[in-house]
């Protein structure tokens, strides 16, 4: 630590202004996870906040609690929700609910995982506010004294609520209990700690759509990958806006999408979500804004539908398989279903127009939108056109269609909102400030960006075995790609161990599936099946209709196993092997490319990776080999290139490797890991709190088919390793052997 870093320490640790000496302990990591996430102003807010909470008479806890949790909230949805978490927990402290500050604080870097928006997390708070205000001091008359009894326990289930129903749904949950149970604190507390069958069964209820949350990593990958687009995906909900629900936008701050989606007949509820991140990348790109103060609103709407069609049909152009998601998501109204004596229809024409510009097999007869029509393909097919362009012909089509009933205040509305389009604030400049007028300072055009390196994290969660649960999202898990080196290292220690790779060599060949299996009767195969092609050629002579299927292919019908791999990256693999000059890494470095030699060999399909960790909030796992990759120089590289640092989160690696490998189809799944120390991490002081959540991560994934085994290079491992892998493990003390053993213990579990 610099005398720098250490006197600013010495500074905020004044400012904190506590005699609570369980603060010493933590300060420093929490002050430097804060330090690299908020500003100089977020720190000082961050601070005060935590001085507020130590003199609240609760205690260390809340103080101690937020300063460890808060910097992570603040990473998912902005510094800038402190007021509002502030205020509630002040609220809380004046009314008899003080005891549920710390649940409150306890499970919000949790809520915020799952509300990943600060939009969210105010409209979780508001329900906290109203279940609070509608359940406190409820009971037998009393106003003042009676705490309410589901608020703590509410609290503390949120995480788990969120992991299966929206916003909304919770919301429509915690209603339920209000209304049923306000006066019984026995059974409203059963109810809100989903203790009672009616609790459970209102919740599966509320089980509906696709959590964005859920599918965000997709997104996001999707985003980049299809439409080299890397802006953040900020969701908001629909629960609390009765009067004007919100519709899909774009600002600075990021693109909003609804927090759930719906499937939609055949349109599955991701697609939803991808085509509306295509329509709005299709206004990033193509989009320019037009001065809308001289336009009248009608005019406007008119412009919005047709530049909503003309993106959507230069998108279709790239991308052909958007139609069917388009047309599938896009309304068709019925032709006559407007009355214009009495309605406006100006809205029913737009969505018939729109729907028709789509859709060549629209079925419309009205003269004007089939000129319209025409002339809308005439210009897409002269060129990309422009915005400018688009609004003359938009214009021209209400100049063309205007009636007098297109005034009057009923509107109908029936069939024609399009809810996968945003709502196209981005079209418009206002030269006179308005009440329409919203600061859009976006770039408009997109351009690559190189600085893309890694991927979302995933969070999975983390067994408590004090309390027998799981902590929902707790453990963060980056993942890269393991940066290259120099793939002739790996050549050489291959050929340092030609001699053990000789001896493998005549195992392995007694190994390799032998049993071939001929598939015959193939349009396309890898021979030509001679008599059946003599066959088809007399048919052909013969005046008769030939079979195609002349060709011929072999499968094998011995091994089908997937391997993974995992390698135990943690600091300690840089000390020397006794004896030797070699560090662990280097001779686990050594076996891993014999092994990974002998499994090509083999022909098992063979993912590796490396792990380390440096607190829950940071586990790096690093692929090395893919299992579609084959064992070449890219993957040598990126073995050569192994480091170690930092410690050894084992249940967290296994369960994220575990996700790939239980996609693999195979008849047996193996997990191989590579460890020199039982699980450990700097921020757990309980050493067998990591052991018990390894132990159990082995559980589920013995549960999904995958079968783990470790190798461990603890001379005390027998301490410990039986707990986790029961007895599916081999401890080799001498580590100069491991070269030789390692692939002689793959070949014996796969035998």
């Amino acid at each position: 630590m610099s005398v720098r870093t250490a006197e600013q320490l010495t500074a905020y640790r004044v400012k904190l202004d506590t005699r609570f000496a369980e603060v010493d302990g933590v300060f420093a990591a929490c002050m430097a996870e804060a330090m690299s996430s908020l500003s100089t102003r977020g720190i000082d807010a961050y601070l005060d906040a935590a001085r507020i909470l130590g003199k609240l008479g609760r205690g260390a806890a809340p103080m101690l609690i937020f300063l460890e949790e808060w910097p992570s909230v603040a990473a998912i949805v902005g510094e800038d929700s402190l007021p509002e978490v502030m205020q509630q927990v002040s609220k809380l402290q004046r009314s008899p609910n003080s005891r549920a500050i710390a649940p409150l604080l306890q499970n919000l870097a949790a809520v915020a995982r799952r509300l990943p928006s600060a939009e969210q997390l105010n409209d979780f708070l508001i329900l906290v506010q109203d279940l609070t205000a509608r359940t406190t001091g409820s009971i037998h008359g009393h106003h003042t004294t009676f705490p309410s009894p589901g608020l703590p326990e509410f609290l503390a289930q949120a995480p788990r609520l969120l992991n299966q129903l929206s916003l909304a749904g919770v919301k429509n949950w915690v209603d339920y209990g209000i209304r049923n149970y306000q006066h019984h604190p026995e059974r409203q507390a059963e109810y809100f700690s989903l203790q009672s069958a009616d609790s459970r069964a209102v919740m599966q209820r509320e089980r509906h759509g696709t959590l964005f949350v859920d599918v965000e990593r997709q997104l996001d990958l999707y985003l980049r990958g299809l439409w080299n687009d890397t802006e953040q995906l900020v969701p908001y909900s629909t629960a609390f806006d009765e009067l004007r629900k919100p519709i899909p936008y774009y600002d600075k701050l990021g693109i909003r999408v609804p927090d759930v989606q719906e499937d939609a007949g055949s349109i599955k509820a991701i697609d939803r979500y991808r085509a509306t991140l295509a329509h709005i990348v299709g206004h990033r790109r193509f989009s320019l804004p037009q001065i809308a103060d001289n336009w009248s609103p009608f005019q406007r709407m008119a412009v919005e539908f047709f530049e909503d069609c003309r993106i959507e049909t230069l998108l279709m152009r790239e991308y052909p398989g958007l139609r069917r998601i388009f047309l599938g998501l896009h309304p068709k109204p019925i032709e006559n279903a407007c009355d214009p004596a009495n309605t406006s229809c100006l809205r029913h024409r737009l969505a018939m127009l729109s729907r028709a510009l789509l859709d060549p097999e629209h079925g419309y007869t009205d003269a004007d939108l089939l000129v319209f029509t025409q002339r809308f393909h005439a210009m897409m097919a002269a060129g990309e056109s422009s915005t400018r362009e688009i609004a003359g012909l938009a214009l021209s089509y209400v100049t063309k269609t205007r009636r007098p009933s297109d005034q009057l205040a009923r509107v109908h509305f029936d069939n024609t909102v399009i809810d996968y389009r945003d709502d196209n604030r981005q079209l418009w400049q206002f030269i006179e400030p308005g009440d329409e007028e919203e600061a859009f300072d976006e770039k408009r055009k997109i351009e690559p960006d190189i600085n893309i390196t890694g991927l979302l994290p995933r969070h999975y969660p983390e067994w408590d075995y004090h309390s027998q649960s799981f902590r929902p999202d707790w453990v963060s898990v980056f993942e890269a790609l393991h940066p290259s080196g120099n793939a002739a290292d790996i050549d050489k220690l291959l050929q340092k161990n030609a001699g053990t790779a000789k001896q493998l060599k005549r195992i392995l060949d007694l190994l390799k599936p032998q049993d071939k299996v001929r598939i015959r009767y193939q349009e396309e195969g890898s021979e030509l099946d001679l008599d059946v092609a003599i066959r088809s050629l007399i048919d052909f002579k013969g005046g008769a209709q030939p079979d195609p299927r002349i060709n011929m292919s072999h499968r094998t019908a011995g091994r089908d196993i997937a391997v993974s791999l995992v390698l135990d990256l943690s600091e300690s693999l840089n000390e020397k092997v006794a004896g030797s000059e070699q560090t662990i890494l280097q001779r686990s470095q050594e076996a891993v490319s014999l092994l990974a030699w002998a499994i090509d060999q083999l022909g098992d399909p063979l993912a590796i990776a490396g792990f380390s960790s440096n607190t829950r909030f940071d586990v790096r796992y690093q692929h090395i080999k893919g299992f579609g990759e084959v064992w070449g120089d890219e993957v040598k590289a990126r073995l050569a290139a192994m480091q170690a640092g930092y410690s050894t989160r084992m249940g967290a690696a296994m369960r994220h490797a575990g996700h790939y490998l239980g996609k693999r189809k195979a008849d047996k799944k193996l997990m191989l890991i590579l460890t020199d120390g039982q699980p450990a991490d700097i921020d757990v002081a309980d050493p067998r709190a990591l052991i018990e959540d390894a132990r159990q991560a082995v559980n589920e994934l013995d549960t999904d088919g995958i079968f783990t085994y470790c190798i461990s290079l603890d001379a005390k491992a027998d301490e410990y390793v039986s707990d986790i892998f029961g007895r599916h493990y081999t401890v080799i003390d001498r580590i100069e052997s491991l070269p030789q053993k390692l692939p002689a213990l793959f070949l014996s579990l796969t035998r």
